[in-house]
């Protein structure tokens, strides 16, 4: 039996017996806040706009809508404007232990489909809770722990192929067959090398999940039209997890990802802070030690690390020195010195204008890396040592997975207010008591998105 075949009537069997109401709750609370993150993306990330308007030229119309947008694009081409929206900021969920955004992608996906298709075979909130539920198991699978064979790869992005397929499908309605072949037209497009995230210089990190949930789009399609996949797109002798993990999963694996009784997606976490996840524990320690010094008393900040950590810090001098915004947000130093400073993270102070922060650059000098831990699931520690003229403070944070409701109501104001939507309490409660496919319906309109040249 493939286990592309295993996969899908683990879905289907999590499918019959419906999303349990903590879990079907907390897919409510993700997708708004994903909402949120979207419509600010139009004020705070240009990187979004500009990626949609290259994506879209020679495109005329289609069924996709975009969030925010009067625009419409094909399938395929209006999941990747939602996920580029909703990813671009760095603000939207993430499963720690699975290392994966899923809410971008899968949300995406099922909008995509549904506005395609005039009978939905599933709702809105069951087929990303399912899609999501894929994603993060797809992680828990591999362990991901940031070296060997996982760390080469934007999990987001390699997986989002299957699990923006698996949602596509679902809301479709494809049969079991037409859902393993998705599988592997999905397969067939997976990509996500991590370069664009450990190197410098670029803003391509802030659109990698964008392709994921495109490409899975596009396979769940075909797979309608009738084209077919190997059922051994995941486990054959060139299948995925051989070719991009060099090892096919073992038996342990396998009972980890096909799991039903579990939820995966239960122990996914949203972002109180629109930098890279792995920086907010340090974020965290630098705002409990800065209580306790003046900056001019600090002479020098050390940063402990593992191996995983230590790639957001190197070169060091050019994360201290960010020329983008996308590398400021995913540079360790750079954040916990902007974190000393300000003692505050959020999308009104860290923009463009953070980069040429006299303080901030000043403070980042006097920042030293040590590695001071090992490498294990999930982020590292907040490990910061505060070094002065009289005395040496060691603090050591953690972030937790939960995220209070009232926490994630006050960003989706935050973000709705940023991006100048008025009544923001309207919107909120509109969505988180009447969620489905006519979502658009009750959206604000930002923008136009028009070809390069048109946009504003």
């Amino acid at each position: 039996m493939s286990l592309s075949h295993e996969i899908v009537q683990a879905i289907r069997l999590r499918q019959k017996r419906g999303l349990p109401e903590e879990i079907r709750g907390k897919v409510i609370l993700h997708i708004c806040d994903t909402i949120g993150i979207s419509l600010a993306a139009y004020k705070g990330a240009p990187i979004a706009l500009q990626s949609i308007a290259g994506l879209s030229i020679g495109v005329k119309g289609g069924t996709g809508r975009v969030i925010g947008s009067e625009r419409r694009l094909p399938p395929a081409y209006a999941a990747f404007a939602n996920t580029a929206l909703a990813h671009a900021l760095d603000y939207d969920d993430i499963n720690d232990w699975a290392r994966i955004h899923p809410t971008p992608v899968t949300l995406a996906a099922a909008l995509a489909a549904a506005d395609a298709c005039d009978t939905r075979s599933t709702d809105l909130i069951t087929a990303v809770g399912l899609g999501n539920e894929l994603l993060c198991r797809l992680g828990y699978a591999i362990e991901p722990k940031g070296t060997g064979a996982d760390s080469k790869w934007f999990l987001s992005q390699l997986f989002g192929y299957l699990g923006a397929a698996i949602t596509t499908g679902l809301v479709l309605g494809l049969n079991d067959k037409e859902l393993e072949h998705a599988l592997g037209l999905a397969y067939m497009q997976a990509a996500g090398g991590k370069e664009p995230g450990v190197g410098t210089g670029s803003q391509a990190r802030s659109i990698y999940p964008a392709f994921s949930s495109m490409g899975g789009v596009q396979a769940a399609f075909l797979a309608r039209e009738g084209v077919t996949a190997p059922a051994s797109c995941l486990d054959g002798k060139t299948g995925l997890f051989l070719n991009y993990f060099g090892i096919n999963l073992n038996e342990k694996q396998r009972s980890v990802l096909l799991d039903t009784e579990t939820w995966a997606f239960s122990d996914t976490s949203i972002k109180l802070f629109p930098s890279c996840r792995y920086s907010h524990s340090f974020i965290k320690s630098a705002f409990v030690l800065r209580n306790h010094f003046g900056l001019n008393e600090i002479d020098q900040i050390v940063i402990g690390v593992n191996d995983t950590a230590g790639m957001l810090c190197q070169p060091l001098v050019e994360r201290c020195h960010p020329k983008t915004l996308q590398d400021a947000k995913f540079s360790i130093p750079f954040m916990v010195a902007f974190a000393f400073v300000h003692g505050s993270v959020h999308l009104n102070n860290l923009t463009e204008v953070a980069l040429a922060d006299t303080q901030v650059l000043e403070l980042a000098n006097r920042i030293k890396i040590e590695k001071t831990q090992s490498n294990t699931p999930g982020i590292p520690l907040g490990d910061i040592t505060v070094v002065t003229a009289h005395e040496t403070k060691r603090l050591i944070e953690r972030i937790l997975p939960e995220t209070p409701v009232d926490e994630v109501k006050k960003k989706f104001f935050d973000c709705c207010q940023y991006a100048g939507v008025a009544a923001p309490e309207m919107l909120w409660e509109g969505l988180r008591n009447n969620l489905d496919f006519e979502v658009f319906k009750r959206l604000p309109i930002i923008f136009s998105l028009e070809p390069k040249g048109s946009i504003q």
